[in-house]
């Protein structure tokens, strides 16, 4: 079964950084080589990158967590380690990424081969070469490699299209979708036929061209969620031009001006900027009876309508008999090329953000925190604080005294003594345990 799938939440962890190494020269003939210890390479990042092959998320369905590769350890003889190749996964045109930790919309691919860093691996950590001083030439301390990123995202796809078919359920969208372009939607006499987007390329004698979607039908409340509601609304964000499909075939002759109106309506409770686009009125299946009846009374509420800035034109059309939809084509690329291609990002403008890491030094709330648990051990967390601990290489006595110093010069001694902490106190930094002294 054909399943189309634009919204989905993954897990992305980009690659640790290889740890520093401490070593020194062992040369024949150079007595005192001094350090010699390599950096460790940078690790993997996790980046998304549009593939213009793809129309749906399907591919995120059975596979939700991407972990890239580590950098390799530093080496003797001041050799870097290698560093990870960055893992792409690809996405289709049109997918808006969405932090779920924080809420913020980080990146929107749209363009080809457009990629967004979503995971930043972490840098090689330093080699002992570089702590080297003349108070202290030969130290034995160095950086384990900086922990990659972590992020819980939320791809979202919103269909890229010139021309978005909007209605209610029925009126005619998917068989004109299927006359004019080569997509071959599901068609039947009964509501909600379609359940997911369609998209086609119209391709005209001139030799212009446009892409066209059949959009799920809309019924009063969708901007709610009732029905399809957002499932189907999200996808209109993107496209230039509106073509409203109207039914003129029902028994009753204000059905619809009724439709039009609460299809309108919906628009502006999703969000006012959609009626801004510029909207066509389609008036579908003219081959029927009362179509020419309902027309001219649907024209007559039109010109009755003090709520309208200017009257929409109006086409009428039969796409079984293929009355009046060659015209229609013609015209809607004649509107196509007025539109400002702009026009069909103004809404995502506002939302989009340029993705940024956090400066490592920064100071924030974040830097560390404290807490006790139960059997009176203090707990040191926070984000500064955590980075440094996991880059400290432990085995080395210089490298434990460095990061000693560290977190005095972040005042954590003196906040742990406003706490009350006493001599002889227990403090935790993740599964590492030491005796706190004044």
């Amino acid at each position: 079964m054909n399943m189309f799938v634009d919204q989905i939440k993954i897990e992305v962890h980009a690659g640790k950084g290889g740890d520093g190494m401490v070593a020194f020269r062992r040369e024949k003939y150079v007595p005192n080589g001094g350090p010699a210890g390599g950096d460790g390479g940078r690790g993997g990042s996790i980046i998304l990158k549009v593939d213009e092959g793809l129309r749906t998320l399907m591919d995120f369905r059975y596979h939700r967590i991407f972990k890239a590769k580590n950098g390799g350890n530093g080496m003797s003889k001041q050799m870097t380690g290698p560093s990870a190749e960055d893992t792409i996964i690809a996405v289709p045109q049109g997918t808006t990424v969405r932090d779920l930790d924080t809420g913020e919309i980080i990146g929107d691919l749209v363009e080809k081969d457009q990629e967004l860093v979503v995971a930043k691996g972490g840098r090689g950590g330093r080699g002992n070469i570089h702590f080297a001083s003349a108070k202290n030439p030969a130290p034995e301390i160095a950086e384990n490699g900086e922990p990659g990123e972590d992020h819980y995202l939320e791809l979202e796809l919103k269909m890229l299209a010139d021309v978005g078919l909007i209605g209610f359920p029925s009126v005619g969208k998917s068989t004109l979708l299927s006359v004019v372009t080569g997509a071959k939607p599901k068609i039947a006499a009964y509501e909600f036929t379609t359940l997911t987007p369609n998209l086609g390329m119209v391709m005209l004698p001139d030799g212009r061209d446009f892409a066209m979607a059949d959009m799920p039908g809309l019924i009063e409340g969708a901007s709610k969620g009732i029905g399809l509601g957002l499932k189907f609304l999200r996808h209109i964000e993107r496209t230039r031009v509106l073509l409203h499909l109207v039914d003129m075939s029902s028994e009753d002759p204000h059905q619809a001006i009724e439709r039009y109106r609460k299809i309108n309506k919906e628009l502006v409770n999703y969000d006012p900027e959609l009626l801004k686009r510029p909207q066509s009125v389609v008036a579908t299946k003219m081959d029927l009876p009362n179509s020419a009846d309902n027309l001219a009374a649907f024209k007559a509420d039109l010109a009755t309508d003090k709520t309208l800035e200017k009257q929409p034109e109006i086409f009428p059309i039969s796409a079984v008999t293929h009355q009046g939809v060659q015209q229609l084509m013609q015209l809607t690329a004649d509107l196509l090329d007025k539109t400002p291609a702009f026009d069909s990002e103004s809404h995502d403008k506002e939302l989009v953000a340029e993705y940024r890491a956090a400066a490592p030094d920064k100071k924030d709330e974040t830097d560390f925190t404290i807490t006790k648990d139960e059997d009176g051990t203090w707990v040191l967390g926070g984000e500064k604080l955590i980075r440094l601990f996991k880059m400290t290489d432990l085995t080395h006595e210089e490298s434990q005294l460095r990061f000693a110093r560290q977190l005095r010069h972040m005042g954590v001694d003196d906040a742990l003594r406003a706490k009350g902490v006493q001599d002889g106190d227990l403090v935790r930094i993740e599964k590492f345990v030491f005796e706190f002294i004044q």
